[in-house]
């Protein structure tokens, strides 16, 4: 069972702790933010192709019987 410790004790610890992280800097952050647009501009272009082609495929299958 996890032992209770003082609030105080646990912010002090979270402070700590949050002091030793590496944030980025304003330049690696607008470039990661440019990066993800970009690929999910992509993906969106290829999801668009490939339900566009599914569709025509679909489309000729079903027709070709009647």
């Amino acid at each position: 069972m996890a032992s209770k410790s003082n609030p105080f004790a646990f912010l002090q610890q979270v402070r700590s702790e949050t002091a030793k992280i590496t944030w980025p800097s304003r330049r690696e952050t607008m470039i990661s933010t440019v990066m993800v647009l970009i690929m999910v501009v992509f993906a969106a272009l290829f999801f668009f192709a490939a339900d566009q082609l599914i569709g025509w495929i679909l489309s000729y299958v079903l027709h070709v019987g009647n």
